[in-house]
């Protein structure tokens, strides 16, 4: 079998989140669905899942879930 190289996470600085609480389809907020390298992805991605229920957070902003990293 190939042995996959381990992602670098500092890499990847935005998060998807799947918004299903602003539907009331969930009581808890839950971790993100993917992190992306770039912003138009992540966008992209959430846009086709989720058109009216996403959110990107960008880790290294001021709304990240991780503190500012700034």
């Amino acid at each position: 079998m190939i042995e996959l190289p381990a992602p670098d996470l500092t890499e990847y600085r935005y998060a998807l989140y799947c918004r299903s609480d602003l539907f009331g389809l969930s009581s808890t907020s839950h971790p993100p669905i993917a992190l992306y390298r770039d912003k138009a992805s992540a966008v992209a991605h959430g846009q086709l899942m989720w058109p009216s229920a996403y959110t990107v957070i960008d880790l290294h902003g001021e709304d990240s879930p991780c503190g500012n990293r700034n």
